[in-house]
């Protein structure tokens, strides 16, 4: 049977804890313990897959096609444990059980309430896989005292009690600021945090305090005091340089230690932190620099592309340099010459997105990387416009666009290089989609295979020609103008097995320019790069070795 660990937050939000949890789970896993980490979200929204990346972050997607909260990222990368859909769940998702309980008759006409019905909903989430892990992490989203999230607390709090005793712990973040007029951490939000908490029956266990100075003694044993934790389970969590230090640093403040103090697992397994000393000295001892621009329409929000930042982090630690990475907005190139923004940069990315916005300064963005021979990688939509721009620029089909957005759809002369997913194979059997269908969980998800063609480019990347990534798109490049595009160069490198989907494009007289389908960036972890970003890198690296 899994122990279980319960992260909540307090004071504010955006303090960490899914760094902190996938921290914390790290070093489990670096002790010999198996792990799982759990995410669950206060919000109504059934997942966080028609929400706004300004409103939310990015969508991160499981191989079984869930469409989760960016914190499963950090739980992926920090582990290695692919998450799957039972490790992410909303209030939206648990009350839209409930209620088809309800209607099934399931309930068997009692009245329903938040307690028991709602709250059972909740631990029975909770104890999926118990028995298949060690360690059981559940992070709770927002901080205690929000209404949307007292349901979560309540059922977390009956888990406890129904566990045998020591069976669950209680991790809360906290802030403690520094007030620069007095020179002085304040520890009394921390505690009105953890009274708000206990007024709620949780007791925590684990104290972990996000500040930006150093927590001296006195301050520790006066919040131990006060919030009735051992002064040893008082944690700091202080600003790193970066997110992959995280592991490293909290074993220096002892939290793996505290945890396996508070289970009472006597004496702990030495831990083998060899990994995480290998991806801190790539981290921190880069021997050069490259520059890659990403041009998005999320850039005002760092996190709608969390995971590529990220994925091109680890291709710079496969290559021993530092990725430094601008945003820029596609929608400058409205404006400006694309030349004058992109030159000096060692490589382009377009990454995914959705609706009309910003198109035409992408397409620009692939135009430019083509004739410039710069390095270029275009994910999910970046790779359709990159076809669109070879339909127009290069094919002759000047008319090209998308059905997505392509206003002259019904123009005879409107050539849909990019259409509506109708429909294709997933395992054994077809899905179908029209395009009235609800928004919500109807796109292509999840891990899909592919099959890439005998020396090609990504086959010698990859080193393989049979190839799974995961998907997240209900637009789709025709085949039907394969011949054209390939007569000028733009090769179909990789397909769905059927041979009905275009999974890779490659353009073969360009040092480095590919197009993919799917999402690698989701799959990518420091201590073990993406093939295609660490390949990427490598050829950005190349580019300014020229410049």
């Amino acid at each position: 049977m899994a122990r279980f660990v319960f992260i909540t937050g307090g004071v504010v939000s955006s303090l960490g804890k899914g760094l902190a949890s996938a921290s914390l789970g790290a070093l489990l896993q670096a002790r010999g313990f198996s792990v799982r980490l759990r995410k669950l979200d206060p919000y109504l929204n059934v997942d966080p897959g028609t929400m706004s990346p300004f409103e939310h972050g990015e969508v991160f997607v499981t191989d079984d096609g869930a469409e989760t909260d960016l914190d499963l990222g950090h739980y992926e990368r920090f582990t290695g444990v692919a998450a799957r859909k039972t490790d992410s769940v909303s209030s939206g998702r648990i009350y839209s059980t409930v209620l088809e309980k309800e209607r099934r008759g399931d309930y068997l006409g009692k009245t329903i309430q938040v307690i028991p019905h709602v709250t059972n909903e909740i631990k029975d989430f909770i104890s999926i896989g118990e028995d298949e892990v060690d360690f059981m992490l559940c992070e709770i989203g927002g901080t205690v005292g929000d209404i949307e999230g007292l349901p979560f607390f309540e059922a977390i709090r009956q888990f406890a009690n129904d566990q045998p005793r020591g069976q669950c712990l209680f991790m809360h973040l906290t802030l403690l600021p520094f007030l620069k007029a007095s020179g002085e951490l304040k520890t009394k939000p921390t505690q009105h945090s953890v009274k708000e908490l206990r007024s709620i029956g949780i007791a925590p266990d684990i104290l972990v305090c996000r500040s930006e100075h150093p927590i001296p003694m006195k301050e520790r044993e006066k919040l131990a005091l006060f919030c009735n934790v051992r002064p040893d389970s008082v944690i700091a969590a202080l600003d790193l340089k970066s997110i992959y230090e995280a592991p490293l640093y909290f074993h220096r403040e002892r939290l793996d230690q505290a945890v396996l103090d508070a289970f009472q697992i006597t004496p702990a397994p030495k831990p083998n932190l060899a990994r995480w000393d290998d991806v801190a000295d790539r981290v921190f001892n880069p021997e050069g620099e490259v520059k890659v621009a990403i041009v998005g329409k999320y850039t005002q929000l760092e996190d709608a592309y969390k995971s590529i930042a990220e994925a091109l982090t680890h291709g710079g630690m496969a290559n021993r340099v530092k990725v430094r990475v601008e945003w820029v907005d596609a929608e400058l190139f409205d404006r400006e010459d694309p030349a004058i923004c992109l030159q000096g940069f060692h490589a382009i990315l377009v990454p995914g997105g959705f609706g009309e916005r910003g198109t035409k300064g992408k397409i620009k963005a692939a135009q430019f990387a083509r004739e410039h021979k710069v390095p270029y990688l275009g994910i999910c939509l970046g790779m359709q416009l990159a076809v669109i721009e070879a339909a127009r620029n290069v094919a002759g089909l000047t008319n090209a666009g998308s059905e997505e957005w392509d206003h002259e759809a019904g123009q005879k002369r409107f050539e849909p290089v990019v259409y509506h997913l109708k429909e294709w194979v997933q395992g054994n059997h077809k899905v179908e989609r029209k395009v009235g269908d609800d928004k919500g969980g109807t796109m292509r998800l999840g891990a899909y295979d592919a099959v890439l063609s005998e020396g090609s480019k990504v086959a010698g990347i990859y080193g393989s020609t049979n190839i799974e990534e995961r998907h997240r798109h209900r637009y789709e490049v025709d085949t039907k103008y394969r011949d054209k595009l390939e007569a000028v160069g733009l090769k179909f490198s990789g397909m769905s097995p059927d041979g009905r989907l275009p999974e890779i494009v490659e353009w073969e007289d360009h040092p480095w320019f590919i197009g993919v389908q799917f999402h690698p960036e989701l799959k990518s972890k420091p201590f073990e790069p993406h093939p295609l970003f660490a390949d990427f890198v490598r050829a950005a690296k190349e580019t300014s070795r020229l410049v």
